[in-house]
Protein backbone atom coordinates (compact mmCIF):
# COMPACT_ATOMS: atom_id res chain seq x y z
CA UNK A 1 0.00 0.00 0.00
CA UNK A 2 1.04 3.46 -0.44
CA UNK A 3 0.80 5.76 2.90
CA UNK A 4 1.82 8.72 4.64
CA UNK A 5 3.20 9.03 8.18
CA UNK A 6 2.60 12.78 9.30
CA UNK A 7 4.75 13.54 12.17
CA UNK A 8 8.52 11.74 11.77
CA UNK A 9 9.78 12.12 15.84
CA UNK A 10 10.21 8.89 17.47
CA UNK A 11 6.62 7.31 17.23
CA UNK A 12 6.60 8.75 13.51
CA UNK A 13 10.16 7.40 11.97
CA UNK A 14 10.11 3.82 13.76
CA UNK A 15 6.27 3.56 12.49
CA UNK A 16 7.06 4.84 8.76
CA UNK A 17 10.68 2.85 8.54
CA UNK A 18 8.56 -0.35 9.91
CA UNK A 19 5.87 -0.27 7.65
CA UNK A 20 8.31 0.25 4.10
CA UNK A 21 10.05 -2.68 6.01
CA UNK A 22 6.98 -4.53 5.82
CA UNK A 23 6.80 -3.78 1.94
CA UNK A 24 4.16 -0.79 1.98
CA UNK A 25 5.23 2.68 -0.30
CA UNK A 26 5.52 4.87 2.44
CA UNK A 27 6.62 8.98 2.56
CA UNK A 28 7.54 10.58 5.48
CA UNK A 29 6.00 14.09 6.35
CA UNK A 30 7.63 16.64 9.27
CA UNK A 31 8.26 20.45 9.20
CA UNK A 32 11.70 20.09 10.72
CA UNK A 33 14.00 20.35 8.25
CA UNK A 34 16.82 18.70 10.39
CA UNK A 35 15.05 15.36 11.00
CA UNK A 36 14.29 14.91 7.33
CA UNK A 37 17.46 15.58 5.91
CA UNK A 38 18.49 13.10 8.83
CA UNK A 39 16.35 10.83 8.13
CA UNK A 40 16.76 10.81 4.53
CA UNK A 41 20.52 10.13 4.66
CA UNK A 42 19.57 7.13 6.76
CA UNK A 43 20.06 8.62 10.37
CA UNK A 44 17.93 8.46 13.09
CA UNK A 45 18.00 11.73 15.48
CA UNK A 46 17.56 9.81 18.49
CA UNK A 47 18.70 6.04 19.72
CA UNK A 48 16.62 3.10 19.14
CA UNK A 49 17.74 -0.41 18.69
CA UNK A 50 17.32 -1.99 15.44
CA UNK A 51 16.17 1.50 14.07
CA UNK A 52 19.24 2.03 11.87
CA UNK A 53 18.90 -1.05 10.45
CA UNK A 54 15.36 -1.35 8.83
CA UNK A 55 15.87 2.60 8.11
CA UNK A 56 18.97 1.79 5.87
CA UNK A 57 17.23 -1.73 4.62
CA UNK A 58 13.88 0.27 3.63
CA UNK A 59 15.89 3.31 2.12
CA UNK A 60 17.74 1.07 -0.36
CA UNK A 61 14.64 -0.59 -1.34
CA UNK A 62 13.17 2.76 -2.37
CA UNK A 63 9.90 2.12 -0.34
CA UNK A 64 10.36 5.06 2.15
CA UNK A 65 11.16 8.79 1.72
CA UNK A 66 10.77 11.68 3.79
CA UNK A 67 10.07 14.90 3.17
CA UNK A 68 8.67 18.67 4.24
CA UNK A 69 6.44 19.04 1.57
CA UNK A 70 2.58 18.13 2.86
CA UNK A 71 1.80 17.49 -1.03
CA UNK A 72 4.21 14.63 -1.35
CA UNK A 73 1.33 12.76 0.77
CA UNK A 74 -0.57 12.52 -2.79
CA UNK A 75 -1.76 9.55 -3.68
CA UNK A 76 -1.05 7.58 -0.55
CA UNK A 77 -4.30 5.85 0.51
CA UNK A 78 -3.43 5.63 4.22
CA UNK A 79 -2.25 8.57 6.27
CA UNK A 80 -1.34 7.61 9.60
CA UNK A 81 -0.79 10.45 12.13
CA UNK A 82 1.86 10.73 14.44
CA UNK A 83 3.15 13.96 15.85
CA UNK A 84 4.11 14.52 19.43
CA UNK A 85 0.79 15.27 22.39
CA UNK A 86 3.04 17.14 24.65
CA UNK A 87 1.58 18.55 28.32
CA UNK A 88 0.59 21.90 27.91
CA UNK A 89 2.66 24.33 29.76
CA UNK A 90 1.29 25.26 33.11
CA UNK A 91 -1.55 22.66 32.86
CA UNK A 92 -2.03 19.03 33.40
CA UNK A 93 -3.64 19.03 29.90
CA UNK A 94 -2.61 17.42 26.50
CA UNK A 95 -1.17 19.95 24.26
CA UNK A 96 -3.32 19.05 21.07
CA UNK A 97 -2.13 21.79 18.42
CA UNK A 98 0.36 19.76 16.78
CA UNK A 99 -2.25 17.14 16.08
CA UNK A 100 -5.12 19.73 14.71
CA UNK A 101 -1.93 21.60 12.78
CA UNK A 102 -1.30 18.01 11.22
CA UNK A 103 -5.14 17.42 10.19
CA UNK A 104 -5.37 20.97 9.01
CA UNK A 105 -2.83 20.47 6.75
CA UNK A 106 -3.69 16.95 5.46
CA UNK A 107 -7.55 18.58 4.50
CA UNK A 108 -6.47 19.67 1.09
CA UNK A 109 -4.75 16.38 -0.18
CA UNK A 110 -7.68 13.63 0.70
CA UNK A 111 -9.13 11.89 -1.41
CA UNK A 112 -12.88 10.03 -1.53
CA UNK A 113 -11.69 6.85 0.31
CA UNK A 114 -8.49 8.20 2.10
CA UNK A 115 -8.05 6.41 5.79
CA UNK A 116 -6.83 9.16 7.78
CA UNK A 117 -5.73 7.17 11.18
CA UNK A 118 -4.79 8.40 14.36
CA UNK A 119 -1.82 6.77 16.23
CA UNK A 120 -0.88 10.00 18.64
CA UNK A 121 -1.71 9.61 22.55
CA UNK A 122 -5.08 11.97 23.10
CA UNK A 123 -7.82 12.21 25.51
CA UNK A 124 -10.86 10.43 25.05
CA UNK A 125 -13.28 12.33 22.45
CA UNK A 126 -10.64 13.93 20.39
CA UNK A 127 -11.29 11.20 17.35
CA UNK A 128 -14.56 12.13 17.43
CA UNK A 129 -13.90 16.11 17.06
CA UNK A 130 -11.24 15.11 14.71
CA UNK A 131 -13.47 12.86 12.69
CA UNK A 132 -16.64 15.48 12.36
CA UNK A 133 -14.23 18.14 10.94
CA UNK A 134 -12.71 15.50 8.42
CA UNK A 135 -16.42 15.11 7.18
CA UNK A 136 -17.30 18.94 6.87
CA UNK A 137 -13.88 19.07 4.47
CA UNK A 138 -16.27 17.36 1.79
CA UNK A 139 -13.00 15.42 0.96
CA UNK A 140 -14.49 12.07 1.54
CA UNK A 141 -12.06 10.70 3.60
CA UNK A 142 -12.84 9.03 7.07
CA UNK A 143 -10.88 8.79 10.29
CA UNK A 144 -9.82 5.48 12.20
CA UNK A 145 -7.60 5.49 15.43
CA UNK A 146 -5.11 3.18 15.91
CA UNK A 147 -3.24 3.56 19.16
CA UNK A 148 0.63 2.44 19.96
CA UNK A 149 2.01 0.64 22.50
CA UNK A 150 5.67 0.91 21.75
CA UNK A 151 8.12 0.34 24.45
CA UNK A 152 11.09 2.69 24.00
CA UNK A 153 14.17 0.03 23.34
CA UNK A 154 11.82 -2.74 21.93
CA UNK A 155 9.67 0.08 19.05
CA UNK A 156 10.98 -1.74 15.92
CA UNK A 157 9.99 -5.10 17.22
CA UNK A 158 6.51 -3.51 18.95
CA UNK A 159 6.03 -1.88 15.36
CA UNK A 160 6.55 -5.36 12.97
CA UNK A 161 5.49 -7.78 15.57
CA UNK A 162 2.94 -6.08 18.13
CA UNK A 163 1.61 -7.98 20.95
CA UNK A 164 -2.31 -6.28 19.70
CA UNK A 165 -3.45 -4.26 17.53
CA UNK A 166 -6.42 -1.95 18.17
CA UNK A 167 -9.04 -0.46 15.49
CA UNK A 168 -11.27 2.31 16.39
CA UNK A 169 -13.73 3.23 13.33
CA UNK A 170 -16.86 4.78 13.30
CA UNK A 171 -20.11 2.77 12.49
CA UNK A 172 -21.44 1.18 8.86
CA UNK A 173 -19.79 0.98 5.76
CA UNK A 174 -17.18 3.72 6.55
CA UNK A 175 -16.05 1.10 10.11
CA UNK A 176 -15.87 -1.64 7.83
CA UNK A 177 -13.34 -0.30 4.71
CA UNK A 178 -11.79 1.19 7.36
CA UNK A 179 -11.03 -2.25 9.29
CA UNK A 180 -10.20 -3.45 5.32
CA UNK A 181 -7.84 -1.11 4.68
CA UNK A 182 -5.97 -1.51 8.24
CA UNK A 183 -6.12 -5.21 7.90
CA UNK A 184 -4.14 -4.86 4.66
CA UNK A 185 -1.35 -2.26 6.42
CA UNK A 186 -1.10 -4.66 9.34
CA UNK A 187 -1.18 -8.00 6.91
CA UNK A 188 1.80 -9.34 8.37
CA UNK A 189 0.70 -9.04 12.28
CA UNK A 190 -3.08 -10.47 11.32
CA UNK A 191 -1.40 -13.45 9.07
CA UNK A 192 0.55 -14.27 12.60
CA UNK A 193 -3.01 -14.27 14.57
CA UNK A 194 -1.89 -10.97 16.40
CA UNK A 195 -5.17 -10.48 18.72
CA UNK A 196 -7.54 -7.58 17.08
CA UNK A 197 -9.65 -5.56 18.93
CA UNK A 198 -12.16 -3.38 16.88
CA UNK A 199 -13.90 -0.84 18.64
CA UNK A 200 -15.26 2.64 18.43
CA UNK A 201 -13.78 5.91 18.56
CA UNK A 202 -13.55 6.51 22.78
CA UNK A 203 -12.45 3.58 23.97
CA UNK A 204 -9.88 2.99 21.57
CA UNK A 205 -8.11 6.05 23.06
CA UNK A 206 -8.73 4.88 26.31
CA UNK A 207 -6.89 1.70 25.42
CA UNK A 208 -3.57 3.68 25.43
CA UNK A 209 -4.20 5.92 28.28
CA UNK A 210 -6.20 3.41 30.60
CA UNK A 211 -3.10 1.07 29.79
CA UNK A 212 -0.29 3.41 30.94
CA UNK A 213 -2.34 4.68 33.50
CA UNK A 214 -2.43 0.77 35.10
CA UNK A 215 1.67 0.04 34.25
CA UNK A 216 2.43 3.56 36.21
CA UNK A 217 -0.38 2.42 39.27
CA UNK A 218 1.35 -0.80 39.53
CA UNK A 219 4.77 0.84 39.79
CA UNK A 220 4.21 3.32 42.26
CA UNK A 221 2.01 0.64 44.27
CA UNK A 222 5.66 -1.03 45.31
CA UNK A 223 7.13 2.01 45.59
CA UNK A 224 4.64 2.87 48.34
CA UNK A 225 5.39 -0.42 49.79
CA UNK A 226 8.64 0.59 49.80
CA UNK A 227 8.05 3.61 51.64
CA UNK A 228 6.41 1.51 54.15
CA UNK A 229 9.19 -1.65 53.85
CA UNK A 230 11.75 1.02 55.01
CA UNK A 231 10.46 2.10 58.13
CA UNK A 232 9.70 -1.84 59.08
CA UNK A 233 13.06 -3.39 58.01
CA UNK A 234 10.91 -4.87 55.60
CA UNK A 235 12.35 -6.48 52.02
CA UNK A 236 10.49 -5.08 49.03
CA UNK A 237 12.41 -7.25 46.59
CA UNK A 238 11.48 -10.17 48.62
CA UNK A 239 7.65 -8.77 48.96
CA UNK A 240 7.51 -7.96 45.49
CA UNK A 241 8.64 -11.59 44.62
CA UNK A 242 6.10 -13.23 47.07
CA UNK A 243 3.02 -11.43 46.28
CA UNK A 244 4.45 -11.60 42.21
CA UNK A 245 3.82 -15.48 42.47
CA UNK A 246 0.22 -15.25 42.37
CA UNK A 247 -0.90 -15.00 38.78
CA UNK A 248 -3.61 -12.14 39.10
CA UNK A 249 -0.39 -10.11 40.12
CA UNK A 250 2.47 -11.10 38.42
CA UNK A 251 5.99 -10.31 39.03
CA UNK A 252 6.54 -7.48 36.10
CA UNK A 253 6.28 -3.75 36.95
CA UNK A 254 6.73 -4.62 40.73
CA UNK A 255 10.79 -3.65 40.64
CA UNK A 256 10.86 -0.70 43.76
CA UNK A 257 13.31 2.25 43.16
CA UNK A 258 13.27 5.37 41.57
CA UNK A 259 10.41 4.98 39.55
CA UNK A 260 8.99 6.02 35.94
CA UNK A 261 9.83 8.47 33.53
CA UNK A 262 9.99 9.32 29.88
CA UNK A 263 7.53 11.18 27.48
CA UNK A 264 4.57 8.85 28.25
CA UNK A 265 3.71 7.23 31.28
CA UNK A 266 4.43 10.64 33.36
CA UNK A 267 2.49 13.14 30.56
CA UNK A 268 -0.38 10.61 29.90
CA UNK A 269 -1.67 9.52 33.78
CA UNK A 270 -1.26 13.88 33.92
CA UNK A 271 -3.46 14.36 31.05
CA UNK A 272 -5.55 11.42 32.09
CA UNK A 273 -7.00 13.24 35.27
CA UNK A 274 -7.19 16.45 33.53
CA UNK A 275 -9.73 14.82 31.11
CA UNK A 276 -11.61 12.87 33.63
CA UNK A 277 -12.14 16.60 35.37
CA UNK A 278 -13.59 18.17 32.15
CA UNK A 279 -15.79 15.31 31.74
CA UNK A 280 -16.74 15.57 35.69
CA UNK A 281 -15.70 12.31 36.40
CA UNK A 282 -12.72 13.70 38.15
CA UNK A 283 -12.61 11.20 41.21
CA UNK A 284 -12.50 7.98 38.72
CA UNK A 285 -9.17 8.85 38.85
CA UNK A 286 -8.35 10.80 41.91
CA UNK A 287 -5.64 7.91 42.65
CA UNK A 288 -3.49 8.83 39.63
CA UNK A 289 -2.20 12.10 41.24
CA UNK A 290 -1.15 9.82 44.18
CA UNK A 291 0.31 7.81 41.64
CA UNK A 292 2.16 10.43 40.45
CA UNK A 293 2.84 11.88 43.57
CA UNK A 294 4.53 8.88 45.25
CA UNK A 295 6.88 8.40 41.95
CA UNK A 296 7.98 11.81 42.21
CA UNK A 297 8.77 11.07 45.99
CA UNK A 298 11.18 8.17 45.09
CA UNK A 299 13.78 11.11 43.42
CA UNK A 300 13.42 13.13 46.63
CA UNK A 301 14.56 9.97 48.42
CA UNK A 302 17.08 8.68 46.25
CA UNK A 303 18.95 12.43 46.97
CA UNK A 304 18.30 12.18 50.56
CA UNK A 305 19.72 8.65 50.62
CA UNK A 306 22.88 9.62 49.48
CA UNK A 307 22.76 13.15 51.11
CA UNK A 308 22.99 10.72 54.39
CA UNK A 309 25.68 8.23 53.01
CA UNK A 310 27.74 10.85 52.92
CA UNK A 311 27.48 12.30 56.54
CA UNK A 312 24.62 14.78 55.85
CA UNK A 313 26.61 16.94 53.21
CA UNK A 314 27.16 16.19 50.14
CA UNK A 315 29.21 19.86 49.46
CA UNK A 316 32.15 19.21 46.91
CA UNK A 317 32.21 15.28 47.23
CA UNK A 318 32.11 13.52 43.98
CA UNK A 319 29.10 11.84 43.02
CA UNK A 320 28.86 9.51 40.45
CA UNK A 321 25.87 9.08 38.66
CA UNK A 322 25.03 5.88 36.34
CA UNK A 323 23.12 6.48 34.02
CA UNK A 324 20.87 9.80 32.38
CA UNK A 325 18.23 8.07 29.77
CA UNK A 326 15.00 7.66 31.45
CA UNK A 327 15.35 3.70 31.00
CA UNK A 328 18.07 1.67 29.19
CA UNK A 329 18.37 1.28 25.67
CA UNK A 330 17.15 5.05 25.21
CA UNK A 331 18.73 8.66 24.77
CA UNK A 332 14.97 9.67 26.01
CA UNK A 333 16.11 12.36 29.18
CA UNK A 334 12.29 13.67 29.03
CA UNK A 335 11.24 13.43 32.52
CA UNK A 336 14.16 11.13 33.84
CA UNK A 337 14.33 10.15 36.80
CA UNK A 338 17.97 9.88 36.62
CA UNK A 339 18.48 12.98 35.32
CA UNK A 340 16.18 14.20 37.95
CA UNK A 341 18.69 13.41 40.80
CA UNK A 342 21.52 14.25 39.37
CA UNK A 343 20.10 17.53 38.68
CA UNK A 344 19.47 17.76 42.76
CA UNK A 345 22.72 17.06 43.79
CA UNK A 346 24.19 19.23 41.91
CA UNK A 347 22.21 22.02 42.83
CA UNK A 348 22.87 20.72 46.73
CA UNK A 349 26.47 21.46 45.59
CA UNK A 350 27.87 18.22 45.19
CA UNK A 351 30.40 17.44 41.90
CA UNK A 352 28.02 15.61 40.15
CA UNK A 353 30.04 13.26 37.29
CA UNK A 354 27.28 11.62 34.90
CA UNK A 355 27.82 8.69 32.50
CA UNK A 356 25.60 6.88 29.74
CA UNK A 357 26.26 5.11 27.06
CA UNK A 358 23.27 7.19 24.66
CA UNK A 359 22.02 9.90 26.94
CA UNK A 360 24.62 12.50 27.43
CA UNK A 361 24.53 14.85 24.79
CA UNK A 362 20.25 14.68 25.28
CA UNK A 363 21.45 15.60 28.71
CA UNK A 364 23.68 18.18 28.47
CA UNK A 365 21.57 20.25 25.82
CA UNK A 366 18.87 20.24 29.18
CA UNK A 367 21.53 20.51 32.16
CA UNK A 368 24.88 22.12 30.82
CA UNK A 369 26.05 22.80 34.32
CA UNK A 370 26.39 18.78 34.81
CA UNK A 371 29.69 17.43 33.96
CA UNK A 372 29.47 14.68 31.90
CA UNK A 373 31.79 11.48 30.93
CA UNK A 374 31.07 8.92 28.30
CA UNK A 375 33.86 6.75 30.45
CA UNK A 376 32.79 4.25 33.19
CA UNK A 377 35.46 4.15 34.71
CA UNK A 378 36.56 8.40 34.35
CA UNK A 379 33.27 8.49 36.16
CA UNK A 380 33.92 6.18 39.34
CA UNK A 381 37.46 7.30 39.69
CA UNK A 382 37.76 9.28 43.20
CA UNK A 383 33.64 9.20 43.58
CA UNK A 384 32.88 9.53 47.02
CA UNK A 385 29.17 7.55 46.50
CA UNK A 386 27.93 5.97 43.66
CA UNK A 387 24.40 6.30 42.53
CA UNK A 388 23.08 3.66 40.28
CA UNK A 389 19.81 5.68 38.60
CA UNK A 390 19.31 3.73 34.77
CA UNK A 391 19.87 -0.34 34.47
CA UNK A 392 22.12 -0.63 31.29
CA UNK A 393 23.34 -3.81 31.06
CA UNK A 394 26.77 -2.49 32.11
CA UNK A 395 26.25 -0.70 35.35
CA UNK A 396 23.68 -3.76 36.52
CA UNK A 397 26.60 -5.85 35.87
CA UNK A 398 29.49 -3.76 37.49
CA UNK A 399 31.64 -5.48 39.12
CA UNK A 400 32.20 -4.30 43.12
CA UNK A 401 35.60 -5.11 43.33
CA UNK A 402 36.21 -3.73 40.49
CA UNK A 403 34.44 -0.33 41.18
CA UNK A 404 36.05 -0.52 44.63
CA UNK A 405 39.69 -0.29 43.65
CA UNK A 406 38.91 3.18 41.39
CA UNK A 407 36.24 5.23 43.98
CA UNK A 408 37.82 7.00 46.79
CA UNK A 409 34.83 5.86 49.25
CA UNK A 410 32.74 2.96 49.00
CA UNK A 411 29.34 3.65 49.38
CA UNK A 412 26.80 2.68 46.55
CA UNK A 413 23.19 4.13 46.17
CA UNK A 414 20.87 1.30 43.97
CA UNK A 415 18.00 3.23 43.37
CA UNK A 416 17.04 0.29 40.69
CA UNK A 417 17.84 -2.09 43.57
CA UNK A 418 19.23 -4.25 41.11
CA UNK A 419 22.64 -5.36 42.82
CA UNK A 420 23.38 -8.47 44.83
CA UNK A 421 23.62 -6.26 48.15
CA UNK A 422 25.22 -9.43 49.94
CA UNK A 423 28.08 -8.99 46.59
CA UNK A 424 28.44 -5.12 47.08
CA UNK A 425 28.67 -5.94 51.26
CA UNK A 426 31.08 -8.43 50.56
CA UNK A 427 33.15 -6.13 48.61
CA UNK A 428 33.67 -3.56 51.28
CA UNK A 429 30.92 -1.55 50.07
CA UNK A 430 28.21 0.56 52.12
CA UNK A 431 25.20 -0.38 50.16
CA UNK A 432 21.53 1.64 50.51
CA UNK A 433 19.21 0.42 48.05
CA UNK A 434 15.09 1.55 48.26
CA UNK A 435 13.07 0.03 50.72
CA UNK A 436 15.12 -2.70 51.65
CA UNK A 437 17.22 -3.47 54.67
Amino acid sequence: MKMSVIGCGYLGAVHASAMAELGHDVIGIDVDSNKVTQLSEGRPPFFEPGLPEILDSAMATGRLRFSTDIADVSGAQVHFIAVGTPQKQGSHSADLSYVDAAIGSLLPHLSPGDLVVGKSTVPVGTAARLAEVIEASGTGASLAWNPEFLREGFAVKDTIAPDRLVYGVPAGDAGERAVALLNEVYASAIAASTPLVVTDYATAELVKVSANAFLATKISFINAMAEIAEVTGADVTQLADAIGYDSRIGRRFLGAGVGFGGGCLPKDIRAFTARAEELGRGESVAFLKEVDAINLRRRQRVVDLTVAALGGQVYNKKVAVLGLSFKPHSDDVRDSPALDVAVQLRGLGANVVATDPEAIENARARHPQLSYSPDLEETLRDADAVVHVTEWPQYRSLDPVWAGQLVSNRTVIDARNSYDSAAWRAAGWTYQGLGRP
